[in-house]
């Protein structure tokens, strides 16, 4: 389990995660004023990408998934 969890992105992909993650983050706040069940989607979504970015691990990565970056 502790290689799944094994830091597989480089400081482009870091940086892409942590772009998307306060995006969707921002859009997630605002959002939640109109739409509750959406806003929480995206905060969580963006939270989770920004825990991506800190921990320099991708999800889809680890599930063996190739991505671009």
């Amino acid at each position: 389990m502790s290689r799944f969890f094994k830091p597989n992105i480089d400081h482009r992909g870091r940086i892409a995660r942590g772009v998307i993650g306060s995006i969707c983050l921002i859009c997630g706040i605002i959002t939640v004023d109109f739409v509750l069940w959406a806003g929480l989607i995206l905060v969580v979504a963006g939270l989770f990408a920004i825990y991506e970015a800190i921990q320099g691990w991708c999800l889809a990565r680890a599930c063996g998934i190739r991505t671009k970056m």
